[in-house]
């Protein structure tokens, strides 16, 4: 984790930002709970519980800047949340998500699948692909198991 942390320091001092203590705090919860793809305020509980003085506002201006700088992607799942996921490290895009629709769980895909869909939206519409966001909503294996035994 403190290679991680010190890796984002950087990140933060090559855009002129300092890693203040409170978005340390903010940066250590989401190392920590990494999988589990919190909203602000959720970020915000877990960040009081270490540091009672910091505020919702500061969450969220923290949030915002990890945003702006890629550090962390501010993704929503159709809920009306918004929710952070730590960009992973040299990651060229932000992963892919699977969401199922019955119990709410979020998988991850790390690879990349739009590769080629990229190449083909570069060449025949002549556009600069930045970044790609893919989920899929549908119904996890759980959930699938638990539907046919109930059948």
């Amino acid at each position: 984790m403190e290679h991680r942390i010190e890796r984002i320091k950087k990140q933060l001092h090559a855009e002129s930002y300092k890693l203040t203590p409170q978005r340390e705090a903010t940066v250590r919860v989401l190392l920590e709970r990494e999988e589990d793809h919190l909203s602000a305020e959720d970020i915000y509980l877990l960040v009081k519980e270490k540091a009672p003085e910091i505020g919702l506002a500061t969450v969220y201006r923290t949030l915002e800047l990890l945003s702006e700088l890629k550090i962390v992607d501010k993704i929503n799942f159709g809920d009306g949340v918004s929710r952070y996921d730590l960009r992973k490290e040299g990651a060229a895009h932000f992963h892919h998500h699977l969401v199922c629709m019955e119990c709410g769980t979020v998988e991850e895909i790390v690879e990349d699948l739009l590769e080629d869909v990229e190449k083909k939206v570069e060449d025949q519409w002549q556009f600069q692909v930045k970044d790609h966001r893919l989920t899929f909503h549908g119904i996890c294996r759980h959930c699938q198991q638990k539907n046919k035994e109930s059948n």
